[in-house]
């Protein structure tokens, strides 16, 4: 915890004012681990506060061993922290597990129910033992002792940092809103029964400043601000198959495009969503399918009719652990590979990543305007960590980032839907159903074609749509800008980052700067096509680094890393790697990077 300044109101316990604190809550993901969490991160968004989450949950549906780590900051937040200045343990395996990612001198607070301390780190961590299951079944009645338990501890940790009980009540009861009346009341009673325990007298109390900037904030997860993202840039079909961790994405759009005159259909498989929206497009509408990896596999084969009958769609794709089945509930970055190249043929598409929860909604309105302005299928990737988390950001201006994207049924004299006279290969995309002045029957088809659209096997042809398909992404690199360069334009090293792992990159960085080391950092929304001149920045560092999650491969570098290498023809690009399905520590960037700067 940051600390400022302490204070030591008359009669009251002392307060000492902090501008950080990392809170982490380990338990079973059945006793309400993630709600208890979400309150604490949508209050710190609801006080003008940054913050930042990161949760693992059990990939069994009977549950298990689960955290919720949250970072409420008076600053901003680029990480959910490396080490916890709070742990707040359900059971033995919760303390002995997560322990060791507490400070020193951090502060354990623990079930005494369940949790019997180990005599030997007592003088290492600050123990706070309260009998939380037993005293919530005092305060609510029944015998299930897991029972509303996480509600107390959420009161416990409301009395330890001073936080707003009214704001957390009414966060509590939108919760619990639909619920029958006992439910919520005995939420409220448990909360208030936490609150009032006399922790003051086991230790004492903090209070998080906010940021004062006066800045209306949203709080929300990475799939929700994919979803509303999806909404604002005008979406008004979608259709999916359900799959971790990608679900809430399709069950937020299922609830709210019917609000907008929109439609979203629930499909029996991933290939039967894909082609629905693909249908969608063809038929004048830009829509979405969301899904992870084993989805994106079963979709590559229709997303080749997309790209040959240059028709728009955006697939939503949050990484998890693969192959197969791999790691259903934990984060990886490796299906970029089959972002970029899946599938068979010469079939390019658009492929972008987001950052940030916030950069979720606006990747989000990007990818569609890239679907309506190549006519291609645009592959968003984000990952479990960006999908599950939560933070808040400034509100977006709706007005100006809304827009209509309903087709266009204006008659024309005449239309060459593969017009091969027009400059970047760019489609003329009219709807079907247009009406044509002269006759003609242009049509869309997944074989190779003429300019009509009539199947042909015209060896001249294949070459010339062969060719204009390469040229929209041609053009397109051509007007991306090169990423900014955080840090020295020059130095000794460059750390590249991509999707979910940008804030940590950058945290490393400042890190390491502040310790001498000339490091600088750079990140990637545009994964491919790659913006063009990054080889007059990339010149100006002795090395550069590659961090992301997925493995090295046989070569030493990541999937990220070799399109770079292959890209620019540059042998200095290496990977910094990791494949535990957990997502990187600032300060694992930082040794691994003066590891491989050593070597």
């Amino acid at each position: 915890m940051s600390e400022t300044m302490t204070t030591a109101p008359a009669g009251g316990p002392k307060v000492t004012n902090i501008s950080d604190a990392v809170i982490r809550i380990a338990g079973n993901s059945q006793d309400g681990i993630q709600a208890l969490g979400g309150f604490l991160a949508r209050l710190a968004g609801r006080t003008e506060q940054e913050v930042m989450t990161y949760m693992t949950i059990p990939s069994t549906i009977s549950g298990g061993p689960s955290i919720f780590q949250v970072r409420i900051s008076s600053g901003e937040a680029l990480s959910a922290g490396d080490e916890s200045d709070v742990l707040l343990a359900f059971y033995q395996h919760s303390y002995d597990e997560h322990l060791s990612s507490l400070k020193k001198g951090g502060i354990v607070l623990y079930d005494s129910d369940h949790v019997q301390p180990k005599p030997e780190v007592k003088d290492q961590y600050r123990h706070v033992g309260v009998a939380i299951s037993n005293l919530t079944v005092e305060a609510i009645g029944g015998t299930a002792k897991d029972k509303g338990k996480n509600i107390f501890a959420l009161g416990l940790i409301a009395r330890m940092f001073d936080l707003n009980t009214d704001k957390l009540q009414k966060l509590i009861s939108e919760r619990f809103a639909s619920k029958d009346a006992s439910v919520l009341n005995n939420a409220l009673t448990a909360f208030q029964a936490g609150y009032a325990y006399p922790l003051d007298n086991l230790v004492e109390r903090f209070h998080l400043l906010t940021s004062e900037r006066g800045v209306q904030q949203v709080v929300m997860t990475g799939n929700e601000a994919t979803a509303y993202g999806m909404v604002a840039a005008g979406v008004r079909f979608g259709a999916a198959y359900p799959i971790t961790p990608s679900s809430e994405i399709m069950e937020i759009l299922r609830h709210e495009l019917p609000k907008y005159g929109g439609t979203f259909v629930q499909c029996e498989d991933e290939i039967a969503s894909v082609s629905m929206v693909l249908g969608a497009g063809f038929a004048g509408k830009v829509s979405v399918t969301s899904t992870s990896g084993p989805g994106l596999s079963l979709k590559t084969e229709a997303l080749g009719w997309g790209v040959i009958a240059e028709v728009p769609v955006v697939v939503v794709d949050v990484q998890r652990g693969g192959p197969s089945t791999g790691l259903p509930t934990q984060v990886e970055q490796s299906d970029l590979n089959i972002a970029c190249f899946g599938g068979h043929g010469d079939a390019p598409r658009i492929v972008i990543a987001a950052s940030d929860v916030e950069d979720a909604f606006y990747s989000s309105i990007e990818a569609v305007n890239l679907a309506r302005r190549y006519s291609v299928p645009v592959i968003l990737l984000t990952d479990q960590a960006i999908g599950t988390r939560i933070e808040a950001f400034p509100m977006p201006n709706l007005e100006k980032v809304c827009q209509d994207i309903s087709p266009d049924l204006t008659p024309v004299q005449s239309h060459k839907p593969y017009d091969l006279s027009v400059p970047d290969g760019l489609k003329t995309h009219r709807v079907a159903g247009t009406r044509i002045m002269d006759g003609q029957y242009p049509v869309i088809t997944g074989l190779e074609h003429n300019e009509m659209g009539h199947p042909t096997s015209a060896a001249n042809l294949h070459t010339a749509m062969t060719a204009k398909r390469r040229a929209k992404l041609q053009a397109l690199a051509r007007s991306l800008p090169v990423p900014e360069v955080c840090g020295s334009a020059e130095g000794d090293a460059l750390l590249v980052s991509w999707g979910s792992t940008k804030g940590q990159v950058r945290e490393a960085v400042d890190r390491l700067r502040a310790e001498g080391h000339k490091v600088s950092g750079m990140h990637f929304r545009h994964i491919f096509p790659l913006p063009e001149g990054l080889d007059k920045v990339f010149a100006k560092f002795k090395k550069i680094f590659v961090v992301e999650m997925n493995d090295s491969g046989l070569w030493g570098y990541g999937q990220f890393a070799a399109l770079l290498r292959s890209r620019l023809c540059d042998a200095r690009i290496k990977g910094i790697n990791k494949t535990e399905g957990l997502t990187f520590k600032v300060k694992e960037i930082g040794d691994l990077y003066k590891a491989a700067s050593k070597g």
